[in-house]
């Protein structure tokens, strides 16, 4: 014969109600007297169990003021259903007065006459859901999108909510009516949307499961009639049967939140994410059933995944291009910034907004303030700035913002970025110059060359003349010079965009140093000595190679004019050659050489007057780096410089 399952009793089943985590009490009267409350009901108030017997507004004096005391009152004398949600309660709670906010239903219950004989007081806490509202808003403006998709998962998790809700309201009223149908209880556990299953705890035998559990787990009634749990739900049985048995043994709930669970629902496997509950039902002290409460949430969880990855996305995006953040609150004087931020003002740390501002040249204070002042009438900021470190270096930044408005238009808050744009205030400085030294040097070959012409023309018809070799002799020398600055900058351009070309041919290094610069050796003045293994092949572009060693040649003339002899230095590194040219003149300024390479650098020291772009060390570089090799200079003051640069052995 089949055992007979015994079935709960009316006390036991008010009991298991009572341990539901959503907050419920029990009132009588016009004012409320609280008759029944389960425990997330006297959590919420924070006052114990001494409230039990006493009116709402001396159980809970800190809500005279408030309305709710004035709706149970309605309620009462009305026979009404009055809801809330998101409805802010002042409560103390722990001795502090706080506000909290909730999701809440006085429901009239009425006997069949039509009178009212009990309020069913149902509410949740939401206060973290009101909150998480407020702080949405302060997402800045590329987390919108993201934002948006979270609020329309809001809104269906809202409506689900309400759902539920309503069908908890249902069911705390068909618990009303426990004591007079145990069959009517059973009946709405089938109806209620939130899965619920109980287990017998001896054999784990399913007892009764509701249609909302079914859907969960994507199963039909007819697989969970006469079976164990695991039977019905195998795929889960390796993961959760341990956790189970354990709420069996200790008696201690199992509550999981946000579990992500693989499961095979409508003979598909899916990942699902799901809350539910493990409560163990006692009969006189002992567990003899479980208690499954189940939620799917895959919706939230989804949702909150994709702003946190959109969160991620832009936090590697600016931590990338070294962009610094704040936040501004413009009402308090607090600035939240962040690390890069706080480097770019010379700061390891956070510090005052009145600190960093202090950091600010004194010339650019004025345009700072009114880049504030306009950004407080069209809610944008930008401004560019020096600042002074803590060291005496100055360093420029770019600031940009926008500024967010109450309801009244009054300014609250600036997030905003920010920006070292010191090289590339560096590089403006550089392009500003050398359009200007680029002007002077061509004026200066122009102008000669026309002065020529004009006196060539004016004696064209004296061929005897003695002036036409020298005018023709002046003009030549002027279109070298031009055709010169014309080369230099044509060679710039081919090296930015990549049109350097070169044609590469093995040949004796030696051979060229001792062929290159005739025009030095013809004038007579310095003598270029050649030093070191005379037999080394290289495979480079001869020509290129050449026009490195000629400009490192004439700036040992131009910047050492004293120095009479210019070492040219061979040296076998292995796979590697290293050519030098050495002087003995000035030497050159520690702070100037890490420049030495940059485009447009002049490092003439005081008291020279040469002309010239500054481009030629900068294309020699360029040069070299395409060759695979390196390029530098070492130099002592009073001792002269040597200029080095390493090539290829040989084609490999």
């Amino acid at each position: 014969m089949n055992k007979t399952v015994p079935l709960l009793s009316n006390e036991q089943l008010l009991d298991v109600l009572s341990l539901s985590e959503d907050a419920t009490a029990i009132h009588v009267s016009e004012r409320a007297v609280i008759q029944y409350a389960n425990d997330a009901m006297i959590a919420f108030w924070g006052k114990g169990r001494s409230v039990i017997g006493k009116p709402l507004d001396e159980a809970l004096p800190e809500l005279k003021g408030q309305p709710f005391i004035e709706l149970f009152a309605r309620v009462w004398n009305e026979g009404i259903t009055i809801k809330g949600t998101d409805t802010p309660a002042d409560l103390k709670v722990d001795g502090i007065l706080q506000t909290f906010y909730f999701d809440y239903e006085y429901r009239a219950i009425k006997n069949e006459a039509g009178e009212t004989y009990c309020i069913l007081h149902i509410a949740r806490d939401v206060t973290e859901r009101v909150l998480s509202k407020e702080r949405e808003q302060d997402l800045t403006e590329e987390l919108r999108a993201a934002n948006e998709e979270l609020l329309s998962a809001n809104e269906e998790m809202k409506a689900s909510n309400e759902e539920l809700s309503e069908s908890r309201h249902k069911l705390l009223e068909l618990y009303d009516n426990l004591s007079e149908s145990n069959t009517r209880f059973r009946n709405m556990v089938k109806q209620a949307p939130v899965g619920i299953c109980i287990i017998r705890s001896e054999d784990l035998l399913i007892q009764s499961v509701n249609d909302a559990y079914l859907e969960l787990v994507g199963k039909k009634r007819s697989e969970f009639e006469d079976r164990t749990i695991w039977q019905a739900v195998s795929e889960a049985a390796e993961a959760y049967a341990p956790i189970m048995n354990k709420v069996i043994s200790t008696g201690i709930p199992f509550v999981a939140r946000e579990h992500e669970l693989e499961m095979i629902r409508n003979g598909k496997p899916e990942t699902v994410f799901v809350d539910f509950v493990y409560e163990p039902m006692r009969n006189a002290g002992v567990i003899n059933a479980i208690m499954i409460l189940g939620f799917e949430v895959s919706d939230k969880v989804m949702a909150r995944r994709r702003i946190e990855e959109v969160e991620e996305r832009v936090r590697l995006a600016v931590e990338a291009a070294e962009i610094g953040t704040f936040d501004l609150d413009l009402v308090n004087k607090t600035m939240l910034t962040s690390d890069r931020f706080n480097t770019i003002f010379g700061f390891d740390h956070s510090v005052s907004w009145d600190a960093f501002a202090g950091t600010i040249h004194p010339d650019d204070k004025d345009s700072r303030e009114a880049a504030h002042a306009d950004a407080m009438n069209n809610g944008k900021l930008f401004y560019e700035a020096r600042v002074i470190h803590a060291d005496e270096s100055i360093h420029w930044i770019r600031v940009q913002g926008s500024v967010y408005f109450d309801k009244a238009n009054k300014p609250l808050r600036i997030l905003g970025t920010l920006l070292d744009i010191t090289e590339f205030k560096r590089l403006e400085q550089q392009k500003d110059d050398f359009i200007s030294i680029a002007s002077h040097e061509l004026k200066t070959p122009i102008t000669t060359l026309k002065a020529s012409l004009q006196l060539l023309e004016k004696v064209k018809s004296e061929p005897s003349s003695q002036l036409i070799p020298k005018l023709i002799d002046q003009s030549i020398k002027s279109v070298k010079k031009i055709s010169t600055l014309v080369e230099d900058l044509l060679n710039v351009s081919r090296t930015r965009d990549a049109r350097l070309k070169l044609t590469k041919t093995t040949f004796n290094i030696a051979g060229l140093l001792n062929a290159c610069c005739n025009h030095i050796r013809i004038a007579g003045k310095y003598t270029l000595t050649v030093q070191g293994d005379e037999e080394l092949l290289i495979y480079a572009d001869e020509h290129a190679i050449d026009q490195v060693v000629v400009n490192l040649v004439n700036n040992a003339v131009k910047y050492a004019p004293d120095s009479l002899e210019i070492f040219l230095i061979i040296e076998n590194l292995g796979n590697m050659v290293k050519l030098s040219v050495k002087d003995h003149g000035p030497g050159i300024e520690p702070e100037k050489i890490p420049h030495l390479f940059d485009r447009y650098y002049q490092a003439q020291p005081s008291g020279f007057n040469n002309s010239g772009l500054g481009l030629g060390l900068y294309i020699s570089a360029e040069i070299i780096r395409k060759h695979g090799g390196e390029i530098g200079v070492d130099s002592t003051l009073g001792k002269g410089s040597t200029f080095w640069f390493t090539l290829p052995l040989m084609h490999s």
